[in-house]
This record gives structure tokens, C-alpha cells and sequence, in this order.
């Protein structure tokens, strides 16, 4: 038998070659992981900034009401979800005084689409971190079966030449250059998400106590409903919805 690659997997054992197959599923569902993952912060970014814009303007108009038509527009955005589920909560409540003021039921309800904002955008990366973590010692186990197989055929065949063993060997550690292949790439791929994440749920943070500062201080300046806020908080509202904007800049 030579050590060609294509020679070595037509004499592979069943046990090695059901080892490689579980080591291609993991890298596929890996890599179907990271393209989705890249995907989905990509077009949160990219929407984040038409939607600051058009955020803007509205929240400058007073128009409370236009955030939640526009989140229609931005499905992909994570920012847009957050604060158009803030601005239902604020609405409802000035609409339905209760005994905890709206800002602090919107304060609530923000913190809560936080965490489910959080969840959404590392979906998935737990099974990233997995292959990064099991795929070597998945490629260990198909080395340690080839090795004690290679023993076996020296005990069968009654000598302890290189030639018999080379090509059991040489099995194995395919199998675990495999493994190694697979976790290498995906380790990568999970340190690359949980930056991006990071920054985007920092960014995501921000808008958030931006946009609560606005409510305060339409609240304090006009009463509950907020229609008279004064002419400087436009700059505050730039603020709170563009800082998401400005870091997938």
C-alpha cells in the first residue's frame, strides 16, 4: 500500500472512516454556522444606518409612533427591533398610566429585548466553540482505534516490522490531521464572531441608554407625553439611534 492520500482512505477501516465522516458534518455545520452568523451581523449593521437616519428624523418630529412603522422596513436590524419594542411600551403606558411611570416600564422592556437581542445575535456560536474544542479529540479517537488496529495486525501477522505497521499508522494520523483541520478553522471563525458580536451588542448598549435618555428628558421637559421636548434634544436623538450606525461604519 503507498501513503497517497487516495490509497490510504480506499484501506481505511470502518471505525476510521465513520471517525472522518463525523469530522465533515462537524466542519459543515461549522461552516454553515459562520456564513449564516456573518450574514445576519452584516445586514444588522448595513439596516443600522438607514434606519438611524430615518429614526432620526422621526424622533425629531416628535412622531413617537413612526418608529414602530418603521421597524416593518428593517426586520434584519436588531436596533430596530429594540427600540420599536421600546416606543410600544412607552406608548402603551402614556396611554394607560399605571403606577411605574413609562419611561421606567420602557427602561423594563428595553433590558428585556437586550437579552433577547444578545441571544439572537450569538446563536449558534456555542456550536462553533464545540467543534473548535471536540474536533481534535474526535481525530484522537480514530488515532488511538488505527494505532491499537496496527498492533493487531503485528500480533496476526507474528512480526514487528516497520512495514507492518506503517500503513495503520499512517491511518491514524490522517484522522487526526483531519480533526485538527476542522478545529483550527472553526476556533478562528468563533473568535472572529464573538468580536464582531461584541461590538455589535456595545454599539446596540448605547443606543439603548441614548434612547432612554431622550424619553427622560421628554418626560421631564413636557409631562408624560412628552409634546413639547425641546428644540436641543434633536441632537440626543441623532445620538441615540446612530451610534449603531457609526461603529458598522
Amino acid at each position: 500500500m503507498s501513503f497517497s492520500l487516495v490509497d490510504v482512505f480506499k484501506h481505511m477501516q470502518p471505525f476510521a472512516m465513520a471517525i472522518v465522516a463525523v469530522l465533515l458534518l462537524m466542519a459543515m455545520a461549522a461552516l454553515s454556522i459562520f456564513v449564516e452568523r456573518i450574514w445576519v451581523v452584516f445586514k444588522s449593521r448595513r439596516q443600522a444606518k438607514a434606519f438611524g437616519a430615518a429614526a432620526s428624523a422621526a424622533l425629531e418630529r416628535r412622531e413617537l409612533g413612526s418608529l414602530v412603522q418603521l421597524s416593518e422596513k428593517y426586520e434584519g436590524c436588531h436596533l430596530a427591533t429594540m427600540l420599536t419594542a421600546g416606543t410600544r411600551a412607552y406608548l402603551a403606558a402614556v396611554a394607560k398610566p399605571g403606577e411605574l411611570g413609562p419611561v421606567e416600564l420602557t427602561r423594563r422592556e428595553l433590558a428585556r429585548q437586550a437579552d433577547a437581542v444578545s441571544a439572537d445575535v450569538r446563536r449558534g456560536m456555542s456550536l462553533l466553540a464545540s467543534v473548535g474544542s471536540v474536533a481534535p479529540f474526535v481525530g484522537l479517537l480514530g488515532t488511538v482505534v488505527g494505532i491499537i488496529s496496527a498492533f493487531q495486525g503485528i500480533a496476526a501477522e507474528g512480526s514487528g516490522g516497520l512495514g507492518a505497521v506503517s500503513a495503520g499508522i499512517a491511518e491514524a494520523l490522517i484522522v487526526t490531521a483531519i480533526g485538527l483541520l476542522v478545529a483550527i478553522p472553526s476556533v478562528l471563525a468563533f473568535n472572529l464572531l464573538s468580536a464582531r458580536a461584541d461590538t455589535l451588542l456595545l454599539a446596540i448598549d448605547l443606543s439603548r441608554g441614548e434612547f432612554l435618555d431622550y424619553l427622560e428628558n421628554q418626560s421631564g421637559g413636557s409631562g408624560e407625553h412628552g409634546s413639547g421636548a425641546k428644540r436641543g434634544e434633536g441632537a440626543d436623538v441623532r445620538r441615540a439611534v446612530g451610534v449603531e450606525a457609526r461603529a458598522s461604519a
